[in-house]
């Protein structure tokens, strides 16, 4: 399950394991496609990986936090520290491969 979440959500949990960020926008057609997949992937990496929606249009500090300069972005955190990152649409296919390889 992929879970919306604030900046101060975001402050105030524990980040011990993985994380996937995905930044996007409700008015981002790209950021559209990638959330039914994203909420599939997140199904088959359930207690593996832990994931994020993240609103750059409500939390513009955390986008610039990490960078994010377009969307979709998802962003890969290891105990906190962001050790990846993707930008755009991909198939499924590549984020289960872009997030397995950082387990």
């Amino acid at each position: 399950m992929v879970k919306k979440i604030t900046t101060e959500e975001f402050n105030s949990m524990d980040k011990s394991g993985v994380s996937v960020l995905d930044f996007n926008a409700t008015w981002c057609g790209p950021c559209k496609m990638l959330a039914p997949v994203l909420e599939t992937v997140s199904e088959e990496l359930a207690g593996k990986a832990n994931f994020y929606s993240v609103d750059t249009d409500e939390n513009p500090d955390l986008a610039r936090e990490y960078g994010i300069m377009n969307i979709p972005a998802l962003v890969v955190l290891k105990d906190g520290e962001k050790v990846d990152m993707n930008v755009g649409f991909v198939p499924k296919e590549a984020i289960v491969d872009f997030v397995s390889k950082n387990l």
